[in-house]
C-alpha cells in the first residue's frame, strides 16, 4: 500500500531533507522582478475528500475505492494539478485504485478491465508534469494502478552486470539495493526521490548524471510489460541488429500499448571518487562554447550544467549568505569576472585516476576560457541541494508565486537563439496579460550534437486560483510554441502526456504519427489504456 507520509496537496514527504525556505532577502527581490504577491487560500483535505463521487467500478479484492486513495491518485505534479489540488477543483477522479504485488495481479487487472469495459491509469510515483497520470472525463469507469507495492530488486547477475527490479522501486529504494552490491544505476532525474525504474522507461527518462551514465535508453536492457494482447518479454541482450528493436518501441509510450511490470537495467560499480565543482565563465557566450568544447572533447565529467547570466543571478543572490556572496563577487571580479559572469557546474566521478585526469582536464579548459573555479563549498552545496528544486514550488506558493518549467533539447548551432526566443515568449505573455515573469534558464544534459534547454519562470499569482490558472496556460502555451518554432522537441525528459500532446506532429510529422496510432491500436484496440494521453 502507498506511504501516506507523501503531502496530499504538494511534492514529496513532510520530513524531506530537501525542504527549502525563501529568505527575506529573496522574497525582497522577488516583489521588485515580479510585484507584490498575495497566498491564495488552500482547500482542507477534509473538504476535498467529501467532492470524491461515487465509484463506477465493481468490487474486487485488489481494488480500493476508498475517496483518499482516489483523491491521492487524482492528479501528478504540473502546475496546473498543483492548482487543482490546492484549490480543491478536481473535476475527475479515478473510480478506484489498484496496488498490485506483481505482474500476474497486473494481468488480472488488465483482463478486469476488458471484461468490465472501463479504463486503465499506470501509476508510477506520481510525478508527472504533463498530465500523464490525470483521469479525463468519460463515460467509463477509471482505475489507476499503483505500482508501487512492486519495489523489490528480483535478480541480479554480477557476471553481466544486469540487475531486475519491479517497476514500481523508487530511485533511493533502487540504488540503495545496488549499493549494498556496489554497484550504481546512476539514474538522478530530478524527480528520483519519488519516481519508479517503470515510471523512467515510460517516458524516456533522463537524469542529472547522463554525461557519464547515459539516459535510461542506455541503461534498459529489457524485462516485462504486460498488454491488453498478452504478455511482452523482451530479453536482456547486449546487442542485436535483428530486425526493430522491441525496447525502444515501448520506451516513451506512457502507458498507452501497456504496463511495465519488471526492468532489468545495466548498472555499474560504484565509483572510487565524485565530487562536483562549480566554475565562473566570462559571459553567456563564452560559457556556451565552453560547454560545446568539453562535450565535443568527450571530457570524462559525469555531469554539465550551465547557468544563464539571469539564472546565475538568481543562484547567487538567492542564498542567504550574503557575505560568502559578496566575498565570490570580489574574488571573481579579481580574475577579471564581471556582472556578466556566468554559472557551470560539474560532476566528476570515476576511478581515483579517471578523477583526477577528468578534474585537470576541466580546470584546464576553463583556464582556457578565461574562467575561475570557485571555492568547493559551492560545488558541495549544489550536490546536498541536488533534488530540492521540486520543493521550491510550495515555498513560493506559500509567499503567494507560482512557479514553472519547461524543457526541450535542440543542436548546438540553436541553443543561444532558443533560449533568447523561449524567454522573450515566456516574458512577453506575461506582459500581455498585465503581469511580469522572472524567467532563466540552463543548459544541462550535454551530447555532442547539442543539449538540453531548461527555463524556470515564476509569477505572482492572480485574485483567485481560476485567473491563475488561465494566466499560467497562456504563458506555458506561448513558451511551448516558441520551442517548437525554434525545431526543438516539446520534451527531452518530461514526457509528452496530456499536456504537451498537440505538438507532438511537429516533431514525428503526419506518417510518424499514423504510424504511432496503428501500434496504439494494436496493442490496444479499445483505446483503454491511459487514454488521451501520448497522441492528439
Amino acid at each position: 500500500m502507498p506511504n501516506y507520509n507523501r503531502r496530499w496537496n504538494a511534492w514529496g514527504h513532510a520530513d524531506s531533507p530537501y525542504l527549502t525556505t525563501l529568505s527575506e532577502g529573496g522574497r525582497q527581490a522577488l516583489g521588485l522582478l515580479v510585484g507584490e504577491a498575495t497566498a491564495l487560500p488552500d482547500a482542507t483535505l477534509e473538504t476535498v475528500l467529501a467532492s470524491v463521487p461515487s465509484s463506477r467500478l465493481p468490487q474486487h479484492p485488489l481494488i480500493s475505492t476508498d475517496a483518499d486513495d482516489r483523491l491521492r491518485h487524482a492528479r501528478g505534479q504540473s502546475l496546473s494539478d498543483w492548482i487543482d489540488l490546492r484549490s480543491g477543483d478536481i473535476d475527475t477522479f479515478p473510480d478506484g485504485v489498484a496496488f498490485p504485488k506483481d505482474s500476474t495481479e497486473v494481468r488480472q487487472l488488465l483482463d478486469l478491465a476488458e471484461q468490465h469495459d472501463f479504463d486503465v491509469i499506470p501509476y508510477g510515483g506520481g510525478t508527472s508534469v504533463v498530465g500523464h497520470i490525470n483521469p479525463l472525463a468519460g463515460d467509463r469507469a477509471v482505475l489507476t494502478i499503483n505500482l508501487g507495492d512492486m519495489n523489490q530488486m528480483l535478480a541480479f547477475d554480477e557476471e553481466s552486470q544486469l540487475a531486475t527490479f519491479g517497476a514500481g522501486t523508487p530511485g533511493p529504494v533502487l540504488e540503495q539495493l545496488l549499493k549494498q552490491r556496489g554497484y550504481t544505476l546512476g539514474h538522478y532525474p530530478q524527480s528520483w526521490e519519488l519516481s519508479t525504474v517503470g515510471g523512467w522507461v515510460a517516458s524516456r527518462s533522463s537524469g542529472q548524471q547522463s554525461l557519464r551514465y547515459g539516459r535510461i535508453e542506455q541503461m534498459f536492457a529489457g524485462g516485462r510489460i504486460e498488454t491488453l494482447k498478452g504478455t511482452m518479454e523482451i530479453p536482456a541482450i547486449p546487442a542485436s541488429s535483428a530486425g526493430p528493436d522491441l525496447r525502444e518501441i515501448f520506451m516513451g509510450t506512457e502507458g498507452r500499448m501497456g504496463i511495465v511490470t519488471e526492468v532489468k537495467v545495466r548498472v555499474t560499480p560504484l565509483p572510487q571518487k565524485e565530487t562536483f565543482h562549480v566554475a565562473f565563465l566570462p559571459n553567456w557566450q563564452a560559457g556556451v562554447s565552453t560547454l560545446r568544447s568539453m562535450a565535443q572533447q568527450k571530457l570524462q565529467l559525469s555531469m554539465l550544467r550551465l547557468s544563464n547570466l539571469m539564472e546565475t543571478i538568481t543562484m547567487l543572490y538567492s542564498s542567504s549568505d550574503a557575505e560568502a556572496t559578496a566575498a565570490l563577487n570580489e574574488s571573481m571580479s579579481a580574475a577579471g569576472l564581471d556582472d556578466n559572469k556566468v554559472m557551470l557546474t560539474f560532476g566528476v566521478t570515476g576511478s581515483e585516476e579517471q578523477h583526477s585526469a577528468a578534474l585537470a582536464q576541466a580546470k584546464a579548459v576553463i583556464a582556457a576560457a578565461g574562467g575561475k573555479l570557485a571555492p568547493d563549498a559551492m560545488g558541495d552545496h549544489w550536490a546536498h541541494g541536488r533534488f530540492g528544486a521540486p520543493y521550491w514550488r510550495e515555498t513560493l506558493w506559500e509567499a503567494g508565486y507560482a512557479v514553472d518549467t519547461m524543457e526541450t533539447a535542440v543542436n548546438w548551432d540553436k541553443v543561444i537563439d532558443t533560449v533568447a526566443t523561449i524567454e522573450a515568449a515566456i516574458a512577453q505573455q506575461a506582459e500581455a496579460q498585465n503581469g511580469k515573469a522572472h524567467v532563466y534558464t540552463h543548459l544541462s544534459h550535454v551530447y555532442g550534437q547539442g543539449c538540453s534547454v531548461y527555463t524556470t519562470y515564476i509569477f505572482t499569482c492572480r485574485e483567485s486560483f481560476a485567473a491563475t490558472k488561465a494566466y499560467w496556460q497562456q504563458i506555458k502555451q506561448a513558451g511551448a510554441q516558441a520551442t517548437v518554432d525554434q525545431g526543438g522537441t516539446i520534451s527531452h525528459q518530461h514526457g509528452v502526456g496530456f499536456d504537451h500532446k498537440t505538438y507532438l506532429p511537429n516533431e514525428k510529422g503526419e506518417l510518424g504519427i499514423e504510424t504511432l496510432q496503428h501500434l496504439l491500436n494494436l496493442f490496444d484496440p479499445d483505446a483503454r489504456m491511459n487514454p488521451g494521453k501520448l497522441l492528439p
